[in-house]
């Protein structure tokens, strides 16, 4: 009898009592799972991640709980990006307002100096002053001191005739405090403006002309000036009347003591520059030569040597040439102050009359 050899079958090992839920790996990079059923392998129907921390009860309450934990990793996750989204937008706009609120903050308006000042009597009396002068007449009879207005950077300089009429000799000191001669370019007693010139300079600040057709009223104003000697004084106010008509002395030339009343009596340049208004003399007799003009009335503080410099606005410019105050007398003849009276020639009346005082005006 021949031996029948049967061929040799494939050895299984036996299956486990239950279905491992780890892989089986069986060499490095490869993993396979084992089937629920006799023959190939399918792989497992996705489960979450942490089943792979250790074994997993089977059966229908595994399967639920499972389902329950996938719910619950999925809410998880669901929370988790939403804080996530949150937090992100909460850095975006932190970090997407920070530069905002930092440039915002770098461009308020008025922060520096010439915004912050502007429309002040600070700021007015910075950007003007460098603009005034002083200026000191000499005669027969004495000195007098009166202010003036640069208006070219190479010392054309506008102030009233009264300052330098009778004048044998005009000093100037700028607000820096350097002094200068000056000659007298052109005059207009009828008008009460004369215009001077330093000799020998440059790079002055001139000022600003503005338009007094436009002044209101209660317009605020600053006036700058060199009172009693105390140069670059700057007084405030406001514009209390227009179109005064207001009388003065026309010129001192050939009176008795040069800067005479009219009367042969010795002016006080203490006691101001006499004028008319209303009938009434003012600061004593103005005299037989005399001449009107249409002025703008102040209650900014003017005093002895604030005639011929200027009456401000407060854009910075200039809008009237001070001329005559009202300053009560004690008994002593000195004065008592200003009591808020006082008068500017309009500057549009300079400004017409400003080519005829360079031609030499009428001297």
């Amino acid at each position: 009898m021949t031996d029948h050899t049967q061929p040799q079958q494939p050895y299984y090992p036996p299956r486990p009592p239950y279905e491992p839920t780890q892989p089986i790996t069986t060499e490095p990079g490869t993993t396979v799972w084992p089937s629920g059923s006799g023959g190939g392998f399918t792989p497992p129907p996705a489960e979450p991640a942490y089943a792979a921390a250790g074994p997993v009860p089977t059966g229908p309450v595994s399967r639920r709980r499972a389902k329950r934990g996938v719910g619950l990793m999925a809410a998880v996750a669901i929370a988790a990006a939403a804080i996530g989204g949150g937090t992100a937008t909460l850095v975006q706009q932190l970090t997407s307002d920070a530069p905002a609120t930092a440039a915002s903050s770098s461009v308020v308006s008025g922060t520096n100096v010439s915004a912050s000042s502007a429309g002040t009597v600070a700021g007015v009396a910075a950007a003007v002053s460098p603009s005034i002068v002083e200026i000191s007449a000499s005669s027969t009879s004495g000195q007098s001191t009166g202010s003036g207005v640069i208006i070219t950077g190479d010392g054309e300089i506008v102030t009233n005739n009264h300052v330098i009429s009778g004048a044998s000799e005009i000093t100037v000191q700028t607000s820096d405090g350097k002094t200068y001669r000056a000659d007298v370019v052109g005059k207009d007693p009828d008008k009460d403006l004369a215009l001077i010139k330093l000799r020998n300079a440059s790079g002055l600040k001139a000022a600003t002309l503005g338009d007094s057709s436009k002044v209101r009223v209660g317009d605020e104003v600053v006036a700058i000036g060199s009172p009693e000697g105390l140069t670059g004084t700057v007084t405030s106010g406001i514009v209390s009347a227009l179109d005064r008509d207001v009388t003065v002395a026309k010129d001192t030339e050939g009176s008795d003591s040069g800067q005479g009343q009219g009367q042969g009596q010795q002016w006080d340049p203490r006691q101001g520059w006499p004028f008319e208004f209303g009938g009434q003399q003012f600061n004593g007799d103005t005299g037989s030569s005399k001449t009107t003009y249409k002025a703008l009335q102040t209650d900014a503080s003017l005093n002895p040597g604030n005639s011929g410099g200027a009456l401000i606005n407060m854009n910075g410019e200039i809008i009237g040439i001070n001329s005559a105050m009202y300053s009560p007398s004690s008994s002593s003849g000195s004065t008592a102050g200003s009591v808020g009276l006082g008068f500017a020639i309009p500057v549009n009346t300079l400004k017409a009359d400003l080519d005829a005082l360079r031609s030499g005006g009428r001297s």
